[in-house]
This record gives structure tokens, C-alpha cells and sequence, in this order.
């Protein structure tokens, strides 16, 4: 796994900035894409020689209010912004102690069961599928069928043939998770089984490395509306919606609605019915899991 370092992603997104009108002036010869050095560390009101250092990855702290006006320089939106802090608080952080297995609390299972048909999954460390309800598992796959150390929603959906097959927009739906494990990363800098992960996925996907390279970060699933092909009811469109766990930062609940649409609501009506009949969903692992 490639370290992640606060410089890098400063590279990154130094690059991806376009300069003003007033940038193109004063440079008429541009060699670079995006901002340069000199011109980020201007806007922020810090030396070039600081900033230079900082994309060095010298033993430097910014202050709340540097990391603020970079944010602000380099258009980060508020999951990015999260990002660069944990980044840069890496080296100041007690070292962390032995992680203890993550598990759904029996509460959180009884909620996922409670929402009307709703599915729901619950995400937790590296994509790693905590929880999946009943509606869920008809309508995406039958994660409990999975052993328990392949159920990964991201490894799954990069390497699954019949996740291709349901998700319109599977590309985007992966750049999501990958941003999700990125923005992971730098919170916990370090994990063993983490860089396991990713080294796995780098050498299986090119897709993935292209993506990790964009050093690209998430809150949660990029697609706010996707649309599901199941091969019983047809195609749904759904809203997601994410919520984090108060009392647990590394827990994502996802639940998907039914667009308001008079198709979505039918397919999601009789995808609850096949629930409701006790017809156990599709049977076995995920394809090349």
C-alpha cells in the first residue's frame, strides 16, 4: 500500500485546482496544471518555503487555522476536509491498541429488521459488511451465505459478476467505497490488515488502482440515487441514505428507498412480498469473492 502522507494529497489537489485569470497572467509560460506552489502558499498567507515543506512531508503541524485556509485553497469539500486533518494530526496520535472485532450491536440488528422493508446494510472497517437485512440480502445478495471473513462489500462489488450485472452505475458505486477506505486510512495510518486489503485489490483491479491513485475520499457512497436490475422485479431506483453511528465512527448504516416513481414503488412492493413469503435469497458465496 502506497504510504499516505499529508504532502501527497496536497500534490494531488494542488494539481486538480484550476488558476485564476490573475494566475494566468502573471504566468503567461505554465508548465504545471493547477495551482503552483508559490500560489497555494500566497492564498493561504504562509511562506512558500513553509509549504514547501508540508508537500515534503517534513515534521511539520499546521495550525487549525493553515489546515482551514488550505481547505479552503484547494476546494475541499467536507469529507476531503476530514481527511486532511486526520492526515496531519498522524504523527501527533498515542499509538493505537490492538482493534477489537467489530460486531452490529443486537439494537442496531433489531432496527435494520424494523425498517418497513427498507434494505439496510451496515458498513464498518474496511468495507467490511457488519449487517445485512433480510431486504437487503433479497435485493443485493445473500451476504450471510458469505464466510464471514469474505464479507467485504468492496471486494465484492469490484470482483463479483453478478454485482456488475445489477448496479447501472457499478463504476461509480466502486469509486465510492474506494473513497470510503482512503478517508479510513488516514484515521487509522498504519493498519496491517488495511494495506492487506488494498494491496490485494491493486494487484486484482486496475480499476481500483486508478481510483486509489485519485486519492479521491468519502464519507460514504458516492451515488445519493442508484438504480438496482433485480432479476425478479426489474429495475429500482433508490435514495440512499448513510448515517454514521454516534458511538462507533467506523459504522455507516445504509439504507435504501424507493424513488417516488410509480415503477421503483411497484418493484419495491414486490420485492417485499418475495420477503415476506420466507423464500431464502440466493444461495452461496459471491461470484470471485
Amino acid at each position: 500500500m502506497d504510504e499516505l502522507t499529508m504532502g501527497d494529497f496536497l500534490r494531488k489537489r494542488r494539481a486538480s485546482v484550476a488558476p485564476s485569470s490573475g494566475d494566468l497572467r502573471s504566468t503567461p509560460a505554465r508548465r504545471v496544471s493547477g495551482l503552483r506552489r508559490e500560489e497555494v502558499a500566497r492564498r493561504v498567507g504562509v511562506s512558500v518555503d513553509y509549504y514547501v515543506k508540508l508537500e515534503q512531508g517534513r515534521r511539520i503541524t499546521p495550525s487549525d487555522a493553515v489546515l482551514t485556509a488550505l481547505a479552503d485553497v484547494l476546494q475541499l469539500d467536507d469529507a476531503a476536509r476530514e481527511h486532511l486533518q486526520d492526515l496531519a494530526r498522524r504523527d501527533s496520535r498515542p499509538k493505537q491498541s490492538p482493534e477489537a472485532k467489530q460486531q452490529a450491536r443486537v439494537g442496531m440488528l433489531r432496527l435494520m429488521e424494523s425498517l418497513g422493508g427498507m434494505p439496510a446494510v451496515l458498513l464498518g472497517r474496511r468495507t467490511n459488511i457488519l449487517a445485512a437485512n433480510r431486504a437487503a440480502r433479497f435485493l443485493v445478495h445473500d451476504f450471510n451465505a458469505m464466510p464471514a471473513h469474505e464479507r467485504n462489500a468492496l471486494r465484492f462489488l469490484l470482483f463479483s459478476e453478478k454485482s456488475r450485472l445489477i448496479h447501472r452505475d457499478w463504476e461509480t458505486a466502486v469509486a465510492g467505497l474506494v473513497g470510503m477506505l482512503r478517508m479510513e486510512c488516514g484515521r487509522h495510518p498504519n493498519d496491517p490488515r488495511t494495506a492487506e486489503l488494498v494491496d490485494e485489490l491493486s494487484a486484482r483491479s486496475g480499476l481500483f488502482r486508478q481510483l486509489w491513485a485519485d486519492r479521491h475520499v468519502a464519507r460514504k457512497v458516492v451515488l445519493d440515487t442508484r438504480v438496482i436490475d433485480h432479476p425478479d422485479v426489474g429495475p429500482i431506483r433508490l435514495h440512499l441514505e448513510s448515517v454514521h453511528m454516534p458511538e462507533d465512527r467506523d459504522q455507516t448504516l445504509h439504507v435504501l428507498i424507493p424513488a417516488s416513481d410509480s415503477a421503483s414503488q411497484a418493484a419495491m412492493r414486490h420485492l417485499q412480498q418475495l420477503v415476506g413469503t420466507g423464500r431464502h435469497p440466493d444461495q452461496g458465496a459471491a461470484d470471485g469473492t
